[in-house]
């Protein structure tokens, strides 16, 4: 049965005809990369670029040739990949945070989200043909560099080599989900092993056994750090974790339904701002609300893994209940995305109901690729 095939329709025709050609027409740099930002009123800004957003905006392009896409997805996609590897390498094999337009290095720093994003666009990449086995060896390198320099005793990764604390659960999400594309794309090792570890170590130590939320910040053990930043719990992880245990089912032969279910509630039953109906940022462990604002990120990442969880629920009820949250967070998603240039977004909703003027961040177009993908898939349309 289809679902959402209005929303589908509507989500197809912003991707397709304003935001994949603005990204691509304006977002890139024809120098070399991508842009950080398009302010409001359609034009670049100038600033120094995040390897996350190179690696993010060519999995964009990626995904947007599997759904269909007939615009220049491969040139884009490579535009970003080539700026990447050639930019943004050490000599250790880890990949530096920041470098400037000319691609000379600003930052060296080493940040574990930021090595996720690079397995994931390497995964993606390797998926749609952009490469062969060099992507597969610049993957398995960077992940031995990784066990390496950065293993845990315990589980997981460090953030940094000499050590750097708190330890974060968030590198790790994205982590799991580079490693699980690595294995739906056909190579197991060593990916499908890592994969399984950073599971086990969600679901031991990073999940809440009181609430099943998972937290954000850990002490070198992995238990919750200390203070208020021991019990921060983000709705928009709630959902993008919930949604990766689920997909551990069918990649790596894993059930963790009722952690992933469990995890989902914690972010609905807390996370949802009744007048905005919108995700929040941040909750406590008891999920009382210490940061009302709602980012556009969080917003996607409930619409695809309600809709998910709707698309696999055979008690019709329970499958009422995930379509019409999919429903509710579609049309907030709407609302980010009513701005003057098609294409363009808000990044923050604030409790006031206000929106901040501020330009459009590259680096969300990953989640609304990522979300709108299910949503197509739902509504028949890919």
């Amino acid at each position: 049965m289809a679902l959402l095939e209005a929303q589908a329709r509507w989500a197809r025709e912003w991707l397709f005809e304003a935001a994949l050609p603005l990204w691509w027409s304006v977002g890139a740099d024809p120098a070399g990369g991508f842009h950080e930002k398009i302010a409001l009123d359609g034009m670049p800004v100038a600033a120094s670029r995040r390897i996350r957003v190179q690696a993010r905006q060519a999995y964009a392009f990626l995904e947007a040739g599997r759904l269909g896409w007939d615009g220049p997805w491969r040139e884009a996609a490579r535009h970003g990949l080539d700026f990447l590897l050639a930019h943004y390498r050490r000599p250790d094999g880890l990949f530096r945070a920041l470098v400037a337009p000319d691609g000379r290095p600003l930052d060296e720093t080493a940040d574990l989200y930021d090595q996720a994003f690079v397995l994931f666009a390497l995964a993606h990449a390797y998926t749609a043909g952009l490469g062969g086995d060099e992507l597969v060896s610049a993957a398995r390198a960077l992940v031995r560099q990784l066990e390496a320099e950065r293993g845990n005793p315990v589980g997981g990764f460090e953030e940094a080599s000499p050590r750097v604390l708190p330890l974060r659960s968030n590198p790790h999400m994205h982590l799991l989900e580079a490693h699980l594309a690595w294995v739906a794309a056909g190579v197991r090792e060593p990916f499908a092993e890592v994969a399984r570890d950073i599971v086990a170590l969600a679901v031991t130590r990073l999940i809440d056994p009181r609430t099943g939320a998972i937290g954000e910040y850990y002490d070198g053990d992995w238990r919750f750090a200390a203070g208020e930043s021991g019990g921060v719990r983000e709705p928009g992880h709630q959902f993008e974790w919930a949604y990766l245990l689920d997909h551990v089912g069918p990649v790596l032969g894993l059930d963790h339904r009722a952690a992933s279910r469990r995890m989902y509630g914690f972010g609905t039953r807390f996370g949802i701002d009744p007048v905005r109906k919108a995700a929040m940022f941040a909750l406590d462990a008891a999920g009382q609300v210490s940061d009302p604002r709602a980012r556009l990120w969080a917003q996607t990442e409930r619409l695809r893994t309600a809709l998910i969880f709707a698309g696999a629920e055979s008690d019709a009820a329970i499958r009422a209940d995930y379509v019409a949250a999919a429903e509710e967070a579609f049309e907030v998603v709407r609302t980010f995305l009513d701005v003057p240039v098609k294409g363009l977004w808000h990044e923050y909703w604030l409790a006031d109901e206000s929106f901040p003027e501020e330009a459009s961040p590259a680096s969300s177009l990953y989640h609304l690729v990522s979300a709108f993908a299910v949503v197509l898939k739902s509504g028949g349309l890919a």
